[in-house]
């Protein structure tokens, strides 16, 4: 797969995931938001908490566990934090997410991936 092929399926992958979020009650704030210290796929809310979600596709599920790694988390984190304010009321949770697709495979969302200090 080139890269154009590989940016258009990660478009469909968040895409996807943002519709998988809304049947789980989640609300899509923002998609695709780039900063020049990282990129956050999707922000979603549900209640109190306003969650930062990186998005991570494979064509190959058995690919899944390395699709995400600690520069990759810290990098979304750096955004999440730039731009928390815009999203967030006081009082509201903050985390950072995951969400690992692959075909033939329901979404697989990691909760709160990334801690601060982590």
């Amino acid at each position: 797969m080139n890269r154009a092929q590989a940016e258009q399926q990660g478009r469909k992958a968040e895409w996807l995931a943002a519709w998988w979020l809304r049947l789980q009650g989640w609300r899509i704030l923002a998609q695709r938001v780039k900063l020049k210290t990282g990129e956050v796929d999707l922000v979603a809310r549900k209640a109190r908490t306003v969650a930062f979600i990186e998005v991570k596709w494979r064509k190959d599920a058995s690919q899944l566990g390395a699709a995400i790694d600690a520069h990759r988390l810290r990098r979304v984190a750096r955004a999440a934090e730039a731009i928390g304010a815009k999203y967030a009321r006081p009082g509201d949770d903050l985390q950072i997410d995951v969400i690992l697709m692959a075909p033939g495979k329901w979404p697989r969302r990691i909760a709160n991936a990334w801690q601060p200090g982590a």
